[in-house]
């Protein structure tokens, strides 16, 4: 597998990747995403773009994609399983591909009930590991899902999430296997706040031989205040943030609560590169992406590596 993807090449050779996300915005404005992106340029690998986060309607990753691709960035095409079916996503992947998008991430998505639109059908024609194995036979095999030969075919770095923290814990490990098995290069996991569980879920990684198979990026995502780890960790589904985290927060005055935040996802940072297996960070700044840049400055990830 060879593919023209600024992140696959970072990781080949050996360096702790870093990538971000940038949200696109609730309406037609291409500037939006510039200035997001251009947030991010040069201390950052990939820039994911997510696909109607939270079920909420936004511009297409696709297009917002093309927008990032213009500027000479490194977009990373989020897909999810919920809107789409085969026929779609293999008509957006091959049109992604066109455009000079050469990495994404195979997703599942939010239930619509969580967004703008509680009314809307999922389509789950199929879920996210079946979408890896899809996008691998595309770019390996040269054949669509439906066995016809691809004319042209899509060379696709291919990504997919893992939640070390979601129950049965220990079934974590085995789902991971599975999008391995089916295909995987790389994976983004979902933000970590209790790093004991990181560590421990890892080893679990590492007993089956995981980290060898597939680049696993930690999720990190730093919090602006106390009422933001609180939300975390009472209201978001799979999310783990622990006492001490909430209480750190709520130990500093208001105005010094996102300093703080920042300190606990820098310090973060610098625990998980010692963990064997980690092989970059993917930083999740919901609307903080100006952060960013110091965040991976802070944390002893600058200069990004030219490839």
């Amino acid at each position: 597998m060879k593919t023209e993807s600024t992140l696959e090449k970072i990781l080949a050779a050996g360096h702790l990747a870093v990538t971000s996300e940038c949200g696109p915005p609730r309406g037609a404005l291409p500037n939006k995403v510039k200035e997001k992106a251009e947030l991010l340029r040069g201390c950052v690998d990939g820039i994911n773009v997510t696909d109607n986060q939270t079920a909420m309607v936004r511009m297409s990753s696709l297009a917002a994609c093309i927008i990032i691709q213009n500027m000479g960035l490194n977009p990373i095409l989020q897909m999810v399983s919920r809107d789409r079916n085969r026929l779609a996503m293999q008509s957006d992947i091959i049109g992604a591909y066109s455009h000079g998008v050469d990495t994404m991430l195979c997703l599942s998505g939010d239930h619509p009930r969580f967004g703008d639109h509680p009314m809307a059908a999922n389509v789950h024609d199929i879920d996210s590991i079946q979408m890896v194995d899809m996008v691998r036979n595309m770019r390996d095999e040269g054949k669509f899902q439906g066995g016809e030969k691809i004319d042209g075919s899509p060379k696709m770095f291919i990504g997919a999430a893992a939640n070390p923290f979601a129950d049965p814990f220990e079934l974590r490990v085995a789902r991971l296997a599975k999008k391995v098995k089916a295909g995987v290069d790389f994976i983004q996991t979902q933000c970590i706040f209790n790093v004991d569980k990181f560590e421990k879920w890892m080893e679990g990684v590492r007993e089956r031989g995981l980290h060898e198979k597939v680049a696993i990026m930690a999720g990190i995502t730093p919090m602006k205040s106390v009422g933001m780890a609180r939300y975390m960790k009472n209201k978001v589904p799979g999310m783990d943030v622990p006492d001490e985290v909430v209480q750190r927060m709520a130990g500093v005055p208001k105005e010094k609560q996102s300093e703080e935040g920042i300190k606990i996802c820098v310090e973060t940072i610098q625990r998980l590169k010692e963990v064997e297996g980690v092989r970059g960070f993917h930083i999740m700044a919901i609307e903080w992406e100006q952060k960013v840049p110091e965040i991976v400055e802070r944390a002893g990830l600058l200069p990004r590596p030219v490839v």
